[in-house]
């Protein structure tokens, strides 16, 4: 393939790159994609004809990686295939390019939106100072227009979580976008609804630890046991007293069951048992319905446990849960 740009002395010329390419391009792209990309810039200044393999040889990275770099930039228009080779495009074009669009007359409805949009702009101007020292790449701006639009952040929230990103040190698109759509799925939208979840997940992250630490765990629970403490105490309500009493049901165990624990706690909450007390008078009634029924059995002498009978429902499901934790 051909590489053509302008010709200069090699001792003398230097490889220029626009600015474009640090705020656009350098963060969001894997290492050795750029590396392909810097070379392919130098040798195109002097037309110089160069194989895939070669370059695979000089820049001693996998044939692969050479064909999926090209590839890479050839799909963000960075570079264009030609019949003898490829043209490096001008970065700066393209980013104009993607910001271009046709002035038209304002609406009325875009009319009402100008005290809104001024708001919004004040907020960029804070993210592109606060974030990226006031050199943000044009591009961020439509994507955070199309933010504002998609999930309908406030400007609070849409700082903060920008702030949030930032202070992970992954301030890069596609994370910003996983944590925007979370947000989104808990129903964020002013620093009010931000505030409020912020305070669950303290709540929770407290409530996993002390779970943890009941039960002698050194890792931290997994996915599936974080969504059944967050419907203990979400939905249910409880506090972790109450989980506690559920949880000294497995010290038997060796290896504690979130199943069995959550049957157990969501016994308690279908029989509307709401405070430790009301729980802890359940667990003795519980008890000492047990201690009559053997005194019974043994006075009778009748233990055929099979063809017991219960009066509902209810009263084999307590069996079954309890059983399992006498």
């Amino acid at each position: 393939m051909k590489l053509e740009q302008n010709d200069s002395p090699l001792l003398f010329s230097n490889t220029e790159l626009p600015d474009i390419f640090f705020t656009e391009y350098l963060s969001q792209t894997n290492g050795n994609f750029i590396k392909v990309y810097l070379y392919m810039i130098f040798l195109s200044k002097y037309g110089k004809d160069i194989k895939i393999n070669d370059l695979s040889k000089k820049l001693e990275l996998d044939f692969k990686v050479i064909q999926d770099a090209i590839k890479y930039w050839e799909d963000l228009q960075v570079i264009t295939k030609k019949s003898t080779g490829y043209v490096m495009n001008n970065l700066q074009e393209i980013e104009l390019h993607k910001l271009y669009k046709p002035k038209v007359s304002l609406s009325t409805d875009a009319l009402m939106e100008t005290a809104k949009n001024q708001y919004r702009a004040k907020a960029i101007e804070n993210i592109n100072n606060e974030f990226f020292q006031g050199i943000m790449s044009p591009s961020w701006y439509s994507d955070i227009d199309l933010w504002f639009k998609k999930y309908n952040f406030d400007e609070e929230v849409m700082i903060a979580l920008f702030r949030y990103c930032f202070n992970r040190s992954a301030l890069h698109r596609n994370y910003i976008q996983t944590v925007a759509d979370a947000w989104h799925q808990n129903h964020i939208q002013t620093f009010n609804d931000l505030d409020r979840y912020y305070e669950k997940q303290e709540k929770l992250n407290t409530l996993y630890k002390a779970i943890c630490k009941k039960l002698g765990y050194t890792r931290a629970l997994t996915q599936y046991e974080q969504a059944y403490v967050e419907k203990w105490s979400m939905d249910y309500n409880f506090s972790f007293d109450i989980i506690e009493i559920a949880l000294r049901k497995t010290t038997s165990k060796a290896n504690p069951n979130f199943d069995y624990l959550d049957k157990l706690l969501t016994d308690w909450h279908d029989r509307g048992l709401k405070t430790v007390n009301e729980i802890q008078n359940f667990l003795l009634h519980l008890k000492q319905k047990k201690k009559d029924t053997k005194e019974l059995e043994k006075k009778t002498g009748y233990q055929n446990y099979e063809q017991r009978k219960y009066d509902n429902l209810d009263s084999l499901l307590t069996l079954f849960i309890y059983k399992e934790f006498s």
